[in-house]
């Protein structure tokens, strides 16, 4: 399954970003904004403007070393190393997949636009993704103000 990313795919004006990705290999827009759009254009200005992959294996100081597709073994790694060097547990790619369905429900997306944001073709595979337990559940219902007036109680 082709889902690579290519630098023709990223828009930085409109911080557009389409990716193929899932059944069917459907075009989806995501859209890179804060921490992770100025990465991207410090990524973007060391890179330069070759035609190819989005993201390609760089140096130890984020300097592009050649213009090749990363594996999905290099990414792994990748991430393995910047968990240790954080000092955190290891994590995967689909981790990060699960804290970005988790976080935008938490921050109050609505779950489909978290779906489609997700390339999921229902609600409920979204749903399955989400790690917030019974505090968001408590946060949630206190959205609700249930009007009760002191002087409406039975005597």
């Amino acid at each position: 399954m082709e889902r690579w990313i290519s630098l023709g795919d990223y828009n930085p004006e409109t911080t557009e970003l389409r990716v193929r990705s899932g059944k069917g290999q459907k075009d989806r827009l995501c859209y890179v904004t804060d921490g992770a759009k100025l990465a991207l254009d410090i990524w973007l200005t060391a890179r330069g403007n070759e035609p190819g992959p989005l993201f390609w294996p760089a140096d130890g100081r984020g300097r592009p070393l050649v213009n090749r597709r990363m594996t999905d073994q290099a990414v792994l790694l990748l991430l393995r190393r910047r968990a240790a060097q954080a000092k955190i547990s290891a994590f995967t790619p689909h981790d990060l997949r699960r804290s970005f369905i988790s976080d935008l429900l938490d921050a109050g997306a609505d779950i489909v636009t978290v779906q489609k944001l997700a390339g999921h073709a229902n609600v409920q595979t979204a749903a399955k993704y989400d790690r917030r337990g019974e505090e968001a559940k408590r946060r949630a219902v206190e959205l609700l103000k249930v009007p009760f007036a002191e002087s409406t109680r039975p005597r």
